[in-house]
């Protein structure tokens, strides 16, 4: 079995060796895959975590044996070894301080199917979710959401309904 279907089906890697470095492979044109990307930066992490944009054409070049490439998270290791989907997902929680745990509770056999169908699903609906979480999404002065600023992401041009104008809050 390729590294590849072991990712596809969530398969691990018992007996191999660490990763000392993995690059993150994401849709730089999708307002969620963006925000995921912030909120994984500025984790602590225990081997270094670089991104890269799926359409950019290195990425492309890199792994051109990917057909997933830019339509699906892919984690790839230094060593080449490959994540996608929720095993991509799997693999960048396992990569945090604080969440490292959690990467393997939810790889174990009670709460995997949980985690894909739960990766899936967010995955099937990012289209909708990146909309929602437009950066342009202040019209009229009413929000749909706020940012939060530990994201580092630019704030929203206006305040929520109540305040005295943009910014305010």
């Amino acid at each position: 079995m390729t590294t590849i279907q072991a990712a596809e089906r969530g398969g691990s890697r018992e007996g191999a060796a660490m990763p000392a470095s993995l690059a993150v492979y994401y849709d730089p044109t999708c307002e969620l895959c963006r925000r995921c990307r912030a909120w994984l930066e500025v984790q602590p992490t225990w081997v270094p975590v670089t991104f890269v944009a799926a359409t950019q054409a290195e990425a492309q070049v890199l792994l051109p044996q990917i057909p997933w490439l830019g339509t699906e998270l892919v984690v790839v290791a230094d060593d080449g070894a490959t994540w996608i989907g929720p095993a991509a997902f799997l693999t960048c929680l396992w990569a945090t301080r604080r969440y490292r745990g959690w990467s393997h509770r939810l790889a174990g056999p009670s709460f995997a199917p949980l985690a894909e169908r739960f990766f899936h699903s967010i995955s099937s609906n990012r289209s909708r979710i990146a909309a929602f979480l437009a950066a342009d999404d202040c019209t009229d002065g009413a929000c749909r959401h706020h940012v939060d600023p530990t994201l580092g992401l630019p704030p929203n041009r206006c305040g929520p309904p109540w305040s005295d104008g943009p910014g305010a809050w």
